[in-house]
Formats: C-alpha cells, sequence, structure tokens
C-alpha cells in the first residue's frame, strides 16, 4: 500500500507573493522551482504538496537571506485564514475548548503539523511538530506553524494577552528583534520543544459571545470532510510516537494502549500498510535527529534523552549503526552542503 503524500492548504501561502516579492525574490520563479503553480493560489482550499510548501519556505529565507521568513508570512495572518474552521472556533465558549477543537479538525489544514496540548497545573503548553519524510531543515514550516497558534490565540484572547513563553527547538537567529516584536521579550531557543506556554486562567476565560448561527453548518461540513479524509493506523502511530518519544515512553505496548488496541491487532495493522513498529520508530527518530543537528545546537546528551534513549553512549551507537558515521562527522558534512548551497545563490 502507497502512502498518501501529505497535503495541506494553500491557504498556508497566503501572503506568500507578496512578503516574496517585498523582499527582492521572484516569488512565481521560486513556486516553479518548489513543483508549485501561481494557479494553486486561486483557491485557498487547494490542496497542495506539505513537501513543496517546506521547500519553498526554506529556499526563500535563504535566497532572500533573512532567518525568519516564516514568523513574516504568520505575522500577516488572521483567524479567517482557517477556512470553515474559524466559524466554530470563534463560537467555542473558551479559548481552551477552541483548541481542542482545532487539533480535532487539524488535519484537514495540514497533514503533517502535529500539535499536543498538555494541561500542567497553572499553565497550558502547546507543542508543534513537524513530520515530514525526506530530511532537509523545517525551520521555516515550525516558525510560521508556532506564529500562527499565536495569533489564533491572540485574536480569541485579545490584543492584551501575552503568552508566558515561546519556545523553539532550532538555533537562535543572528537578529531576535522579529521574535520579540511578535511574541514578547521570553523567547527560548534551542528549547527541548517548539510551541507556546499559556497561563491556564487565560485559555479558561470565557470568550466573548459570538452566534453567528453558521457553526452547526460549518461542523457538519467539517465532520464530513473529516470523514471522507485519508487516515490511517499508521498516521496515528506517527503522531503517538513523535508524542511519547522525548519521554522514553514509546513503546509498541504503549503506541496500541493509546490506539484502543492490542499490541498484536496494531503490528497487524501495519503490517496491512507495509511496515512495522520498529521501522517506523527507527525513521522517526532518524528524523528527528538529523533535524536536531542540522537545526540545533543541543548537546549530545540533550539529544540523546529528546530521543528517547537512557544516555549519550546508546544513542552514539544507534546513529553511527543507522547513518554509517558519527554524529560529528555528520554535523560536518551538513555544514560543508550548507555552504557549498549558500555559495550557489
Amino acid at each position: 500500500m502507497t502512502r498518501p503524500l501529505p497535503v495541506i492548504r494553500s491557504a498556508s501561502l497566503s501572503g506568500y507573493l507578496e512578503l516574496a516579492q517585498a523582499l527582492g525574490l521572484n516569488a512565481p520563479a521560486m513556486m516553479a522551482q518548489a513543483g508549485l503553480s501561481l494557479r494553486c493560489l486561486d483557491d485557498p482550499e487547494t490542496p497542495i504538496s506539505v513537501l513543496a510548501v517546506r521547500q519553498l519556505l526554506e529556499s526563500s529565507a535563504q535566497a532572500a537571506g533573512v532567518e525568519d521568513f516564516g514568523l513574516q508570512l504568520a505575522r500577516t495572518r488572521r483567524l479567517a485564514n482557517l477556512g470553515p474552521i474559524s466559524i466554530v472556533l470563534r463560537e467555542e465558549p473558551t479559548a481552551r475548548q477552541a483548541l481542542d477543537t482545532l487539533g480535532r479538525y487539524l488535519r484537514l489544514l495540514n497533514a503533517s503539523l502535529l500539535t499536543h496540548i498538555e494541561d500542567h497545573a497553572d499553565v497550558v503548553v502547546i507543542r508543534e511538530d513537524m513530520l515530514i519524510d525526506g530530511g532537509g531543515s523545517v525551520r521555516q514550516s515550525i516558525e510560521l506553524a508556532v506564529g500562527v497558534m499565536h495569533r489564533i490565540l491572540l485574536e480569541l484572547l485579545g490584543p492584551e494577552w501575552r503568552p508566558r513563553q515561546v519556545c523553539f527547538a532550532h538555533r537562535p537567529p543572528a537578529n531576535l528583534d522579529s521574535h520579540r516584536l511578535l511574541f514578547g521579550p521570553l523567547v527560548e531557543f534551542n528549547s527541548s520543544f517548539n510551541g507556546i506556554v499559556c497561563a491556564a486562567k487565560d485559555l479558561a476565560a470565557p470568550l466573548p459571545h459570538r452566534e453567528s448561527g453558521m457553526s452547526p453548518y460549518a461542523r457538519r461540513f467539517l465532520d464530513q470532510a473529516l470523514s471522507s479524509a485519508p487516515g490511517t493506523t499508521l498516521d496515528s502511530a506517527r503522531q503517538l510516537i513523535s508524542a511519547l518519544l522525548p519521554g522514553g515512553r514509546c513503546t509498541a505496548d504503549q503506541v496500541a494502549l493509546l490506539l484502543g488496541m492490542d499490541r498484536r491487532t496494531l503490528h497487524r495493522h501495519l503490517q496491512a500498510e507495509k511496515t512495522s513498529f520498529s521501522s517506523l520508530l527507527r525513521s522517526i527518530r532518524a528524523e528527528f535527529a538529523t533535524r536536531q543537528l542540522r537545526d540545533s545546537d543541543r548537546s549530545l546528551a540533550e539529544m540523546a534523552e529528546l530521543l528517547g534513549f537512557s544516555a549519550p553512549s546508546p544513542f552514539a551507537f544507534w546513529f553511527r549503526q543507522h547513518f554509517g558515521c558519527t554524529v560529528s562527522q555528520w554535523r560536518q558534512s551538513a555544514a560543508g552542503a550548507a555552504t557549498a548551497a549558500q555559495d550557489t545563490i
């Protein structure tokens, strides 16, 4: 069984043409190079390749010589850019319930974006991550996703709302002005996760009552779209593995339990999709490891913990077995490739 390529609404590129042109880029040429047609921007509901969007954002940032391209794109976003989902979110009684609703329908917006909402006493942590096969940096995509989430909360809670903290797993840019202008002073880089830390009381406060009369129709439309959208045990397992990996709790038994099945049933479902739990775990570990090495300055010990290893030595052994080189050798090779790519621009 061939796994369908993840897609995203073309609304994800809202404002791209204007920003690219303002930065001196040939926007149509950049899109064509990424395999995207200008016509996809005519209808915000057009499904386009997540991989192509990631490539477009990264290449645009590199060509323009700016580190905050995704963040600049996020600054223009409004709740309405989410399409029918925005109607439902506006009529939820609290922002916390709006987040749960957004999580329910997220697959309709972006099939590769993973959002985990965690309640911790007086704070709520909104974790954002990307699962994109094929390697390459996702820095711009992550900053766009976190920036859009911030804009959603700001529109729901009002202009006076501020997050407790905004975190990114990648290294900081040379200039932090854009991040501080959008998020405030409490922005952390080389963090253990990407996302936003909010005061629980802010998210639990009643939202202004909005009654458009359209919410039941929008919810019915979204539920129908969700029931017909492609979704498999493989997709659900990938999401759970990515969430459980940092805590060292990622076992087939645990994933099966959270999916409401036993281990044998999980293995049978994955086998039907031409994979296994162990190969899925290896591929996600490899994807996260290369991303950390490419985009962050985390130590070997920190990376080992994030990838579910008990100590740096087992992580180093696994890395050499999987990639055929040491961590330092991989970093040197990646740095050389990045320099060569920069020289061609």
